[in-house]
Order: structure tokens, then sequence, then C-alpha cells
């Protein structure tokens, strides 16, 4: 298996590039947003449980999350090539559990990809986005704020992978085509 976390900024092209590593790779992509979405939709027990966190605006605590985490593991793990984490881990405690539950199943974490995109540039991704796809977040104000967000609570989160060896800064800037590109080559130099 091959498992991986794709690392970037609202408006990086982790979605995309996601998609393009599930077509080339076969890999699972496990975005922790919907899987609690799903969660909270079925009314199981954890999503009940997540959903009493979420309900009043307080973060989902690092033991819940791993937790919905391994279950979503745990059902695809028997059919999966390897996982792309997206959306976790935003903290390094998460990161450390993440390992942890991976180490726990007979695997591990290989690569951490950071897609590196200059602020300016995130801000005119999402604004056109948000003409197209009515995303209310999707407004400069609220955007300023989820990048000051995004870069004060990853940055100890990326230098932990970097001192770990696992992090791959990836120039995010070109084509979906070229970035992915320069993606593939790092991913076939370490899956091989």
């Amino acid at each position: 298996m091959f498992n991986l976390v794709i690392f970037g900024a609202p408006g990086s092209g982790k979605g995309t590039q996601s998609e393009k590593l599930i077509d080339r790779y076969g890999l699972t992509h496990i975005s922790t947003g919907e899987v609690l979405r799903k969660e909270i939709a079925a009314g199981t027990q954890l999503g009940q449980v997540a959903d009493s966190f979420i309900s009043k605006g307080h973060l989902i605590p690092d033991e819940l999350m791993i937790q919905i985490l391994a279950t979503e593991v745990d059902r695809l793990l028997p059919a999966s090539k390897g996982f792309i984490f997206d959306g976790f881990p935003r903290t390094i405690n998460q990161a450390e559990e993440l390992s942890r539950m991976l180490e726990e199943r007979g695997e591990k974490l290989h690569t951490v990809i950071g897609l590196e995109v200059p602020d300016e540039e995130l801000t005119a991704r999402l604004v056109n986005r948000g003409k197209t796809s009515g995303r209310a977040d999707d407004n400069p104000e609220t955007i300023k704020n989820r990048l000051e967000v995004y870069h004060s609570t990853t940055s100890p989160l990326r230098d932990f992978y970097i001192k770990d060896g696992k992090y791959t800064s990836i120039h995010g800037l070109g084509s979906v085509d070229d970035i992915f590109s320069r993606i593939s080559q790092h991913v076939d130099s370490i899956n091989n």
C-alpha cells in the first residue's frame, strides 16, 4: 500500500490533484469533511457525537476525529491500494495519531505532498470558484481569514513533516497537468 497526505491552503488544488492521483495510482481518497458529513447524515453513534461539537461551533477533539478516521480506514482497507488523506492531519497531535493508527494496521505514511501557492493566487482562485460554485465562504473577507487560520495552524505541522523527512514541497502554479506531473514524479520516485 501507498499512503500520502495532500497538504495545502484552501484553493491550492488538493481536490483536483487528489482526483488525478486516484486515477493514476488507484488510491482511495479520504476527506475528513466528507467522512464527518456522512457519519452525521447516517446518524451513527460517532456521527452524533461529532455533530454535538460541530453544531455548537466547536472543533472535534483529536481522539474522536482519529476514531472516525480509523473506522473509515478499516471499512476501506481490504480493497484499497493506499490512501490519500485530505484535510487531516491539521495538528501535530493529529499527525502523531495518524502514524500510530496506520502502524496498528501494519501501514505507514509514505509522503506528505505540500501544494505551495502564493496567497494572491489562492485568493483569485477562490473568488473565481465562488462565482461558479455559489459557496458563501468564497468571498474576499472570509478567504483572508481562512488563509490566516491555515498559515497559523499548519505551519508547525509542515515543519513537523519536514523534520520527519516526509514533506515534499510542490510548486502549485501552472496548469493542472504541469502540477500533477511534478507530483507524480515525486510519487514515482518513492513508490518503486
